[in-house]
């Protein structure tokens, strides 16, 4: 490396043993998350774990091993989970996690504001380019401001880890420790696990209710990833969301999303992080169309609505008949999180033409359970609340809530349920005085 840099990256880099040596016992870690956990960090951290007491780790949704929750770990390490992903959920059941309610645009603010200081970061970035800045790549936007935050930043730079554009880059000089690496990134398909057929139906009568010319949001999951199959046939489609998955790439390439109406960042994909597979890693290279921002910039209501016809795409696990909607628990057992859902409804709701939708199957556990409840669970969380919520689609259709009377939901929202709870429904709107 022949840049004035170049010492200062080669002085900083170290073993990732070496490099936890800086770790102290009550000392609070920002962890890097999704598909862009840094696997080599993190095993070093479990292997010290046993000299350290009381070490925090804060995070979001994180793929891959969950070591540092195994009950080994108590009293060494903790896991404070902002978003309970599959690989923690067991350790918050079990009280050995903790568990902290923050909305996705306000996450990064907890450390910046010092509701939650932090003495070290965990990041994971691309190798420095000709002017020594290496970009936080796949996953920018819940990273970048706690890293700024953080007293430390030890990093692992990874050649498989992309250069991606917008406000995603370090400079070497801001990194304490680096430690090289070379593997694949995790990978995660949206496509994979649940009812595909099911998803399909669902998607189907979501697609229907996208305009030309709308910038759409995409939360994680089977469904609001089938709704892009059935946008072919639209143009002059827009990206602004949280994140985005594979099927992204076959719409730009087909000339579906060219961005050419948003109203804010035109010509832009604009994300906070990419949740995908290799080829849409590969895909998001140095690409000019992709800009990746903090998230509490991209998931501001008050930026999101500056998108006209911004779509607004998440799921639920239960609706109850006055449209409450609960997308983080089920009953009082803690399940996942509020992530952008809440951010996005009512940016979309702003918007001028926008669309907010809350998808769902009107079943689970093999129809054994409805999903349009008369009353939620009792401990459930309302992530949307009947004040914010619009359309909610299941694969027997769409229920217009917005400017609808307790009656008209109800009735509207038996009438998507699944026809074997519809009778049953029924009865409950009725003893509930609904209808």
């Amino acid at each position: 490396m022949a840049y004035s840099w170049a010492k200062i990256y080669e002085s900083k880099v170290t073993t990732a043993d070496v490099a936890v040596q800086h770790i102290k016992s009550g000392d609070r870690i920002f962890l890097t998350g999704n598909c862009s956990v840094p696997k080599v960090l993190m095993e070093a951290l479990v292997r010290r774990a046993p000299e350290l007491e009381n070490v925090e780790i804060c995070h979001a949704l994180t793929i891959g091993s969950s070591d540092y929750v195994a009950p080994e770990m108590e009293g060494h390490i903790r896991a404070n989970s902002l978003f309970i992903g599959p690989n923690v959920r067991q350790a918050v059941q079990q009280g050995r996690a903790d568990f902290t309610p923050v909305l996705l645009s306000e996450f990064t603010l907890l450390f910046s504001q010092g509701y939650l200081p932090l003495d070290v970061a965990f990041v994971h970035v691309s190798p420095p380019d000709e002017h020594g800045f290496c970009s936080y790549g796949i996953e920018t936007g819940l990273t970048k401001t706690p890293a700024e935050a953080a007293k430390l930043i030890i990093a692992e730079v990874n050649p498989n880890m992309p250069r991606c554009h917008g406000d995603s880059f370090i400079h070497v000089s801001r990194i304490d420790h680096i430690v090289p690496v070379n593997y694949e990134l995790m990978e995660l398909a949206m496509s994979e696990g649940g009812d595909v057929n099911l998803h399909t139906r669902i998607a189907e009568k979501i697609a229907d209710l996208i305009p030309d010319g709308a910038t759409m949001q995409m939360g994680i999951g089977g469904i609001p990833d089938a709704v892009l199959q059935f946008l072919y046939h639209k143009k002059d489609l827009g990206v602004h969301t949280e994140l985005f998955s594979d099927s992204v790439i076959d719409l730009v390439e087909a000339g579906v999303v060219t961005n050419a109406r948003k109203t804010l960042h035109p010509g832009k994909i604009t994300a906070g992080f990419v949740l995908g597979t290799k080829r849409l890693y590969e895909w998001a290279d140095d690409n000019p169309i992709i800009e990746l921002r903090r998230t509490e910039y991209v998931n501001d209501p008050f930026v999101i609505a500056q998108n006209e016809r911004q779509v607004a795409i998440n799921s639920a696990i239960e609706v109850d008949l006055t449209g409450q909607v609960c997308a983080d628990s089920i009953g009082t057992k803690l399940y996942s999180g509020v992530g952008g859902q809440l951010d996005f409804v009512y940016g979309a709701s702003r918007s001028k033409g926008g669309v907010p939708i809350i998808a769902l199957p009107s079943s689970a556990k093999g129809e054994r359970f409805s999903r349009i409840v008369s009353m939620l669970k009792p401990g459930a969380g309302v992530v949307t609340t009947r004040y914010h919520v619009h359309y909610v689609v299941t694969e027997y259709g769409v229920a217009e809530m917005y400017g609808k009377t307790i009656r008209q939901r109800a009735l509207a929202l038996i009438n998507i349920a699944h026809p074997a709870f519809r009778d049953e429904l029924t009865r409950q709107a009725k003893e509930l005085n609904y209808i």
